[in-house]
């Protein structure tokens, strides 16, 4: 698996030199730095601007990124699989990467969930078994069987076990509605919503509870854990709302930016994660559940074909 290099900081140019760079154009800088200096500093001509009239200067930094280069180690590996007349080739993927760019939400952006679905269908891939997808409208983008794993398989035990006296789910937006009201449902429990308003991307303007939380035992629940911004603002939210106690839930351990720290400084009697992402960091709230003995499961039955639906919540619910 390829691993990721976190950098906190960054070498950085004065101020009062960039500004003097803003005053001069691109060809007298290359100029002035002489052919190699510039060669190694300075952009290609062949570069245009997206939007005309606006003048950048400042340093570039090029990231890394792993979700990339695991996707096309993936592709190549199936290819090869496929090439060397293997009967059936099947896709496992614990983190379904690019999975929250599942629509166009604003002009001139991809669909990426989509099109790495498109490139795992047209790699030749027979079947994909990922667990947790950001939507579950997703499993329509791939042209192949899709075994959708749900994360309540293990979380229910969980929360079984912590035996809370006045347990109710919190769901930290609008979206995350339905995963939580079929959780709910099972525990025959009520809910809540956090209705929350984005300034920007994992900045959050303003928040709101729809519910009743005082005196309640709290488990919120998501399938993504970036930045841990969302987390923590709820929380807290629901805390100054009369919660007992506010735990958090979450299926993929993203943990970018200050996450470590916000979970750390929240409010938050612990935050439980999958181990889909391998950790990067430790915290005193963080506690981990396998999803191996899940994935064995789904693998053996879908092999053997017999039912992977029977592994998770939906026939749970049919059978209580």
């Amino acid at each position: 698996m390829t691993t990721s290099t976190v950098y906190t900081q960054v070498n950085r140019v004065s101020a009062a030199i960039c500004a003097q760079a803003l005053q001069t154009s691109v060809s007298d800088l290359h100029e002035a730095m002489g052919g190699t200096l510039a060669k190694a500093h300075t952009m290609s001509h062949l570069m245009r601007p997206l939007i005309t009239g606006v003048r950048i200067a400042g340093p570039a930094v090029t990231a890394h990124c792993p979700p990339a280069d695991n996707l096309m180690e993936l592709l190549l590996m199936v290819d090869a699989a496929h090439r060397a007349s293997a009967g059936t080739v099947s896709v496992v993927t614990p983190y379904f990467g690019y999975a929250r760019q599942d629509r166009k939400d604003k002009p001139r952006v991809p669909i990426a969930a989509k099109l790495v679905a498109n490139l795992i269908s047209f790699a030749k891939a027979d079947r994909i078994m990922a667990w947790d997808f950001h939507a579950g409208q997703i499993q329509g983008f791939f042209d192949i069987p899709v075994d959708h794993l749900d994360s309540h398989a293990v979380f229910i035990p969980y929360i079984e076990n912590l035996r809370l006296e006045n347990l109710t789910f919190a769901a930290p937006d609008v979206g995350a509605t339905n995963r939580i009201r079929e959780i709910a449902s099972y525990f025959e429990a009520e809910m809540v919503i956090c209705d929350k308003h984005r300034k920007r991307a994992n900045e959050i303007a303003s928040m709101v509870v729809i519910g009743e939380v005082a005196d309640r035992d709290i488990v919120l629940i998501d399938d993504i854990c970036d930045t841990a911004g969302t987390l923590s603002k709820a929380a807290k939210l629901l805390k100054d709302k009369g919660a007992r106690s506010v735990r958090a839930l979450c299926t993929h351990p993203v943990l970018s930016g200050n996450a470590y720290v916000n979970i750390e400084n929240s409010v938050m009697e612990e935050l439980v994660v999958c181990d889909t992402i391998p950790l990067r960091g430790q915290s005193s709230k963080l506690k981990v559940l396998s999803v191996a003995n899940l994935f064995a499961s789904a693998i053996k039955n879908a092999y053997e074909n017999q039912s992977i639906t029977s592994l998770f919540i939906h026939s749970q619910l049919r059978n209580k």
